[in-house]
């Protein structure tokens, strides 16, 4: 999604709700579209990773009394775990005395936590939304005199984290994203409460990598690791929540075909990828056996970031082989399938068109990474990354 465009949601839904919360990793962009939106209207903003900001909330209901009329900006609200409720109270006797909404914008790097603490306690009074990385529509709006093919490049093989796009070589983008990394590993997980060694996570995160795209296999890792199963799905749910790497589940319904039901797991930022996999640019990308599932993590973050909360995403697979890169339900028995190519000269297997008849999708689609759109003899459609993105605005809007 656009940044223009989420922040126009996000106007929109302060409207209609007293707390809005972002949520997105570190050094994703939320602090600068946060301040954005706070621009020409009395606002104030407090680091709870500031200790004197936090202080100031020692006292929530004093402080926030001070600034009664003021879009508050709370920022790391995951280190605040009872901050949720001390809200609660301010926002019921807002509405009692008939003020509205709009009063809070909250700023999480940790999903799920963030998400148990607010639902306990702000229950219909709260409205999530996700920041993800720079999209290929963003850096057509920054580099417009760039060809399509270049900047994508660029966005794949940096990663969509707004410091390691603009980083002024390949070299310190990679080692921006080196020093995220650590940050992460040695600072950050810390913080959030699990006791896992630096180096032990460090090994899984690069393992993740390593299997990018493919199904999660936890005993397969739990032996490289030399730790429980358990440990391991443990390790992938602080990871998940942490907006760092993403699940993705497969399709399940009643087709009469035994179906796959291990997730995909996959790194969310392609960058981080290649970083964790010591790729230092696209010449050595091109080189590598990864290639074709970076291109299918990227196209799907690209993707899953841009589709309407309507649409859900899965992939598909059954036992047999027949296989679905990308599988969005828009409504009941209404499916479009994606296939992911990083060849410029894509080829489709039996097995999707397999996968696609057992469904009865209604659109077939191959995303590869060049530029021009085609038809197949099998009426499926190969066109850009931005191409499909603009084909599911499109219908997005017009349904």
């Amino acid at each position: 999604m656009y940044r223009r465009e989420l922040a126009q949601k996000i106007i929109r839904s302060l409207s209609q709700n007293p707390v809005v919360a972002i949520l997105g990793p570190r050094q994703i962009g939320k602090t600068t579209l946060a301040l954005e939106i706070a621009k020409g209207q009395p606002s104030i903003y407090l680091d709870l990773e500031n200790p004197e900001d936090f202080q100031k909330l020692k006292d929530l209901t004093h402080y926030l009394g001070l600034h009664a009329d003021k879009l508050v900006i709370l920022d790391e609200v995951q280190r605040y775990p009872n901050l949720f409720m001390s809200l609660r109270g301010v926002i019921d006797s807002r509405r009692r005395e008939g003020r509205g909404n709009g009063r809070f914008l909250v700023l999480g790097s940790a999903s799920n936590e963030l998400l148990k603490q607010s639902s306990e306690s702000l229950a219909g009074r709260i409205h999530y939304l996700e920041l993800a990385g720079l999209n290929p529509f963003e850096i057509y709006q920054i580099q417009l005199k760039k060809p399509e093919g270049e900047s994508l490049q660029r966005l794949w093989m940096r990663g969509g984290f707004p410091n390691s796009y603009a980083a002024s070589s390949d070299q310190t983008s990679h080692e921006w994203r080196q020093n995220f990394i650590r940050t992460y590993l040695e600072r950050d997980i810390p913080q959030l409460g699990p006791r896992i060694p630096a180096i032990i996570l460090m090994r899984f995160w690069t393992m993740l990598a390593h299997t990018q795209g493919e199904l999660l296999n936890a005993s397969k890792l739990a032996s490289s690791l030399g730790v429980e199963s358990v440990t391991v799905s443990r390790y992938l749910d602080l990871m998940v929540d942490l907006l760092l790497v993403r699940r993705l589940e497969s399709w399940h319904g009643n087709v009469k075909k035994r179906l796959v039901k291990s997730p995909k797991t996959y790194v969310r930022d392609s960058g981080i990828v290649h970083t964790l996999l010591q790729i230092p640019d696209y010449e050595a990308l091109l080189g590598y056996p990864i290639l074709g599932k970076s291109w299918e993590g990227f196209v799907i973050e690209n993707i899953i970031s841009a589709l309407p909360s309507a649409i859900r995403s899965y992939f598909y697979r059954t036992s047999a082989g027949a296989e679905i890169d990308l599988l969005l339900e828009f409504g009941l028995n209404e499916y479009w399938a994606v296939e992911i190519k990083a060849s410029r000269t894509p080829t489709l297997t039996k097995g999707f068109h397999i996968a696609c008849e057992d469904l009865k999708v209604k659109r077939k689609f191959v995303v590869y990474s060049g530029e021009d759109t085609f038809q197949t003899s099998n009426k499926t459609t190969v066109l850009s990354l931005v191409g499909f993105i603009n084909m599911i605005r499109d219908s997005s809007t017009t349904d």
